[in-house]
């Protein structure tokens, strides 16, 4: 048991919590665009979403701590994770990756043709975001859309096609995740810049971090807003949509360049509420819609 609450601990499960959400409405999403009473068994196809999800997140996110392992070892605000603390060898954190990696890939071969072809592109897309800090102030945005897979990759599985809602949603996610990983980096300023790493803190310093923040989870909001225009949402969905922005906009009352004692506050605590209640409203919407 010790052992599972290693690796979790690796892949901060707990941050699931961002995306994941966006993949039921996602998912949710197809089924309104399908014939759902006749649909094949919409449960068993949401087990092999919900996989999709974990053992993609799972790979990325132990592939980062591994190729982040020695950087780790020096920051005093990472030291304590489980590679460079020795709790799981670098030997066994890529052994994690590659079996993520390949249960990613037989879980979508049972899902659809079009999910198994663009695997490999998502798994790219994921992965080689932690090689992005390294050459690019820009990596919450390669970060960013690894996240904003999760509403269209959802969709794909039920439609087994594109559509423009999901990709709006995934627009939303894409400057929402880019914009609060800005929010985060606001920490390792310093350490970023004396150790030759890219960040939007460590190019533009924190105050103009915080703008360009701003900016991007204003883009995050302005993409809700057309997907429900687009998407003939009714009022649970507005609600649902406004509790999302005062959030966005809430989290950037915590946070002040001379002041970070409140980012993991904003970080995870103001984006983990946003996402699953207006997901939640998100879900209400078209479940009374499908049964209507």
């Amino acid at each position: 048991m010790q052992r599972v609450k290693n690796y979790l601990s690796l892949v901060t499960f707990a941050h699931t919590v961002f995306a994941m959400p966006f993949a039921f409405i996602g998912f949710a999403l197809g089924l309104r665009a399908v014939d759902f009473e006749t649909y094949k068994p919409w449960w068993l196809l949401l087990i092999l979403v919900l996989l999709c999800m974990i053992f993609a997140r799972s790979a990325a996110m132990a592939f980062n701590r591994w190729l982040d392992a020695a950087f780790d070892a020096i920051n005093p605000r990472t030291a304590i994770r489980e590679i460079p603390a020795g709790i799981i060898s670098k030997k066994n954190a890529m052994i994690f990756v590659v079996v993520s990696c390949i249960l990613f890939l037989v879980t979508t071969y049972f899902i659809n043709a079009l999910c198994l072809l663009l695997a490999p592109v998502a798994l790219f897309v994921i992965l080689f975001y932690s090689f992005t800090k390294r050459f690019t102030s820009l990596c919450h945005l390669v970060l960013g859309l690894g996240l904003s897979l999760a509403p269209i990759g959802a969709y794909i599985a039920v439609t087994g096609k594109f559509a423009l809602v999901p990709i709006l949603f995934s627009i939303s996610v894409l400057c929402w995740v880019s914009g609060f990983d800005i929010i985060y980096a606001l920490q390792d300023e310093a350490f970023d810049k004396e150790n030759n790493l890219r960040s939007v803190p460590s190019w533009l310093g924190k105050k103009k971090a915080l703008h360009v923040s701003e900016w991007l989870h204003f883009l995050s909001f302005v993409a809700i807003i057309v997907a429900g225009i687009f998407g003939d949402f009714d009022w649970l969905y507005w609600c649902g949509a406004a509790i999302f922005g005062f959030f966005l906009f809430y989290q950037h009352t915590l946070v002040k360049p001379d002041n970070l004692s409140r980012v993991n506050k904003a970080f995870f605590t103001s984006n983990g509420i946003a996402s699953v209640i207006f997901s939640l409203f998100v879900l209400m919407d078209i479940y009374f819609k499908l049964r209507s």
